[in-house]
């Protein structure tokens, strides 16, 4: 990776005179882009992204250091002309892209702590697909290893998938909500009642386990439930529309969701801080910040015609 952004960097950074001459260079060869993109170390995954504009343009690259004569493009050069470099660019192309996807997933309004358990719990089963994949050979999960035309596997890729996987697991270590609690609040017909599920759950809160599991057999024998749990906008809303006999359940689900899945609300309050906080209003107070953040963040829709018609008119006499 250091190697590309040196590249990368050369091109883009040495002189303006020296990135205005490769993009004329690009535009001419009529390649799909017209320019390589700088990697920011802040937003870790956009190296994803380099990568696969660098891959995209490799071959401009190479003919555009071939008529240079800079001593470090002559290096530049032999570094692209390695085959087992550019297997390794390609590699981590489609490894980031596949970050990248993943990160898509996590991100958004109204994602709960399941969503997030069952995409990580997913994505470390695809790691297994991705070292099988590359040990078969088939390339069927690097589209873009398979592209560049040195598709020879090296021991380095695989001890990479392995190490990102063993990365993944301590990182969410402490994440340690069971799977069976997960899969109840997801779906609680498809959970045995005398199974480990009720155990589990006291762990988590201190509930009645004799009450879980009774509440568990009856919410099971409800067929209007489970119409209203395929028909439901989203868990949230299935939940809170459960009767109160199934209190000790309900209690377990809210329990679950209410967990923050994502950093959606924090992020979406500095965006709409940072667009009230505008250099007109330089001098708002807190208490007005706040109550702007307030408005700007809830979900809440006013009933204006309604307002209004309350609203008392002073009429001019």
């Amino acid at each position: 990776m250091e190697k590309t952004m040196k590249i990368i960097n050369h091109i883009r950074g040495t002189s303006s005179t020296q990135h205005r001459l490769f993009r004329k260079f690009v535009l001419e060869s009529e390649a799909s882009h017209d320019d390589l993109l700088l990697h920011n170390d802040v937003r870790w995954l956009s190296k994803g992204k380099a990568l696969e504009r660098f891959v995209e343009l490799s071959a401009q690259v190479v003919e555009f250091f071939k008529q240079s004569k800079a001593k470090a493009a002559a290096d530049h050069l032999r570094t692209m002309q390695d085959s087992e470099y550019m297997s390794n660019v390609a590699f981590l192309t489609d490894i980031f892209s596949h970050l990248n996807a993943l990160n898509l997933q996590l991100q958004g309004k109204e994602k709960s702590v399941v969503d997030l358990v069952e995409k990580l719990d997913a994505f470390g089963n695809k790691l297994d697909l991705f070292n099988a994949d590359l040990l078969s050979g088939r390339l069927l999960h690097f589209s873009t290893l398979k592209k560049v035309g040195q598709s020879h596997v090296t021991d380095r890729m695989k001890k990479f998938i392995t190490q990102l996987k063993d990365n993944f697991s301590s990182r969410f270590d402490d994440f340690l909500i069971p799977r069976d609690v997960i899969g109840f609040v997801r779906d609680p017909f498809s959970i045995n009642p005398s199974g480990e599920f009720s155990t589990n759950s006291v762990k988590m809160m201190p509930l009645d386990e004799a009450a879980i599991q009774s509440e568990l057999a009856e919410i099971q024998a409800a067929g209007d439930l489970k119409a209203a749990l395929r028909g439901a906008e989203n868990l949230g809303v299935f939940w809170l529309s459960c009767p109160e006999e199934y209190g000790t359940l309900k209690t377990l689900a809210m329990y679950v969701l209410t967990m923050f899945g994502s950093t959606y609300t924090c992020e979406a309050a500095f965006s709409k801080m940072n667009n009230i906080k505008t250099h007109e209003r330089n001098r708002l107070s807190h208490q007005s910040l706040e109550d702007s953040l307030r408005i700007s963040l809830t979900a809440a829709k006013p009933d204006v015609k309604k307002l209004v018609s309350e609203g008392k008119c002073n009429f001019s006499h």
